[in-house]
């Protein structure tokens, strides 16, 4: 391969990194966001009472950046951190707890991390390709 077919190839390849990223992103939220409802739907996760909580976590559309994607997902659900890390303590009303954490957002990491790492690998195969 010559110098001006390796730049061409790179140049076609960076028009195309962004929306393959934004896809990888997209999935790995969206898997992410499933296993996190899964881990809150008992133990050793949070109880489930009326689903209200677990069906709070929500998806921001993906935004583009250059050459790539960012999303977000969480609850705004005041027991969200309570549930995760657990509370120790009164409360503003003077109620007290011992509160042990029921995790179900940390157990969730280390997967979407392996699974955000296999959709960038993928999506700069599908460039390169």
């Amino acid at each position: 391969m010559t110098p001006e077919q390796l730049a061409d190839r790179l140049e076609h390849a960076a028009t195309k990194i962004g929306p393959a990223i934004q896809k990888g992103v997209k999935h790995t939220v969206t898997l992410g966001a499933a296993r996190i409802r899964g881990h809150a739907s008992g133990r050793p996760g949070p109880n489930v009472i009326s689903g209200d909580y677990r069906d709070s976590w929500q998806l921001t559309p993906v935004r583009r950046l250059p050459h790539g994607a960012a999303c977000e997902f969480g609850t705004r659900q005041p027991q969200g951190r309570r549930l995760e890390f657990g509370f120790v303590g009164a409360d503003s009303l003077g109620r007290v707890y011992d509160q042990k954490p029921f995790p179900h957002v940390e157990p969730a990491i280390p997967f979407m991390e392996q699974t955000l790492l296999a959709q960038m690998r993928l999506a700069v195969s599908e460039v390169l390709l």
